[in-house]
């Protein structure tokens, strides 16, 4: 057992010269990085290649102007959506008591002149709303009354992804969402454009954030590319993986807590109601907006998750889904930092999992987790659950991961969980588990690590145990709970280990 120690997290001491004996079998790949020549050397340039254009005197430095994209506007529908979105708002504010105390023609002529007041807004928005592809940046110019000019470097792209909201969907239009590393909410919401010009721009980006030579040339339109304008983006172009069955998304939403206690919970109502014989509208209605907050979880995830298919396209994941409002969602495999896997208790009856993606810096400020990309497999079985884990991350299988316990002490510190937790190394990947009613897996890349630390409370100082923690860019990361204390400096070492020699090969 080790002295005690400050509380807090303790720094990993630095890797040793050479490998252990453990992670013989890992080369590190030839640096792909060479050194760079002395200072003072030239070195001659070919002779088919031009000089580069120096850059501009002022402002962000790009390519000449005639290599840029002339700047486009949204789509000429666009403050017509938002304007309804606006009048619904307005409707909404002014209450039922203004009505009672102007009547009704005064309230439909408030009605009527703050909706042609929001829609002038939109327009004149509309109208200075624009983007422009400049080298590998995507510049967006917005603004009201002070204009502004956002920059977004598309090497910090994670994802994109297109939504259509169920007014895009009567009008034939698309929202294109951005994220990016390190972004706390989403960057770059284009609202509105048409199907065609939406999915155009999305490819656009991707090549130009992953793959530059496949971009399109600088003097090709997006006219020539897109497809035709009646056109969804509806069938993710790749590979399909797998595409859920609606029957299985429901079945799987009513063997939640909340649709399976439902019931129960009517009944008592019902009872009280029946005893005291009391039916008054106050009553009543809390009492169904109540069972409508327990609902609304399930009733969201169906509506969310409707449709849902799974595709690879090359080395990206394309997921659509959604009823109400579609989303066609982009995510590089190369982003992915942690893959979950979750057994809730009622779905392990059927062999039922759900699998969850985890991308860098994706809305990390939506508090509903609505628009993160982190839908892998709403719902699915333990052969499709390994099927897409290993298109995912290839060599990792689900059924065979080696998992070890925490000692037997550690039962003091969680005495009814201990035998549900683990954690384990395989060639790729670090993989903890957790959770006593909803099991819980999480595994993470070892090239994703972004630092590794060893957590010791009091509790575990006394009872020679420490954490093992893993974060990851903008995530969670993962944790290995109440390890031996040697165990666990052990773990953290060759954790760190394998993650410089991961970051060397990849």
């Amino acid at each position: 057992m080790s002295g005690p120690a400050a509380p807090g997290p303790e720094h990993v001491p630095p890797a040793p010269d050479h490998v252990p004996p453990a992670l013989d079998h890992l080369t590190a790949a030839p640096d792909p990085h060479p050194a760079a020549p002395a200072l003072g050397a030239t070195t001659p340039a070919p002779a088919d290649v031009p000089p580069s254009p120096p850059h501009p005197p002022g402002g962000w430095p790009g390519p000449p102007p005639d290599a840029m994209l002339s700047r486009q506007r949204l789509h000429p529908l666009s403050p017509a959506l938002h304007g309804a979105k606006s009048l619904v708002v307005v409707i909404a504010g002014l209450s039922w008591s203004t009505l009672s105390r102007v009547g009704f023609g005064w309230f439909v002529a408030m009605v009527i002149v703050l909706a042609l007041g929001a829609s002038v807004l939109a327009v004149v928005s509309w109208y200075n709303t624009g983007y422009q592809i400049v080298g590998r940046e995507l510049r967006i110019h917005e603004g009201l009354l002070w204009r502004r000019t956002r920059a977004i470097p598309l090497e910090r792209l994670q994802a994109v992804e297109v939504v259509r909201p169920l007014l895009a969907q009567l009008t034939g239009l698309a929202e294109l969402r951005l994220e990016v590393v390190g972004g706390g909410k989403t960057e770059a919401p284009l609202a509105f454009l048409s199907v065609a010009e939406a999915a155009v721009l999305r490819q656009r980006l991707l090549a130009l954030a992953g793959h530059p030579a496949a971009s399109a040339p600088a003097g090709v339109t997006q006219a020539q590319h897109a497809a035709p304008a009646g056109d969804e983006p509806s069938g993710p172009p790749g590979r399909l993986l797998h595409a859920v069955r609606n029957r299985d998304l429901l079945i799987s939403q009513l063997l939640t807590p909340q649709a399976f206690l439902l019931p129960f919970g009517v009944a008592f109502v019902a009872t009280q109601f029946l005893s005291e014989g009391s039916w008054s509208f106050v009553a009543v209605a809390s009492t169904l907006t109540a069972m409508a907050g327990v609902l609304l979880q399930p009733v969201r995830r169906v509506l969310d998750d409707w449709r849902f298919q799974l595709s690879r396209d090359d080395d990206r994941l394309r997921i659509r889904n959604g009823l109400l409002e579609t989303r066609v969602q982009t995510v590089p495999l190369h982003r992915v930092q942690t893959v979950g896997v979750t057994w809730p208790l009622l779905w392990r009856f059927k062999g039922w999992l759900r699998l969850r993606l985890e991308v860098a810096g994706y809305a990390a400020g939506e508090l509903d987790g609505r628009n993160r990309p982190d839908r892998l497999l709403p719902v699915g079985d333990q052969p499709t659950g390994e099927a897409v884990v290993a298109e995912v991350l290839p060599g990792v299988a689900l059924s065979s991961l080696p998992l070890s316990r925490p000692p037997t002490r550690a039962r003091w510190v969680n005495p009814l969980s201990r035998q549900v937790l683990g954690a384990g190394l395989t060639e790729q990947v670090f993989v903890v588990r957790s959770g006593l009613l909803t099991r819980r897996l999480t595994i993470v890349p070892y090239a994703r690590f972004q630092s590794v630390r060893v957590v010791r409370g009091p509790v575990q100082r006394l009872l020679g145990l420490a954490t093992v923690h893993v974060d990851t860019a903008g995530g969670s990361g993962a944790a290995a709970v109440d390890r031996d204390v040697a165990d666990a400096w052990a773990l953290a070492a060759e954790l760190t280990v394998r993650s410089e020699l991961a970051r060397r090969t990849t």
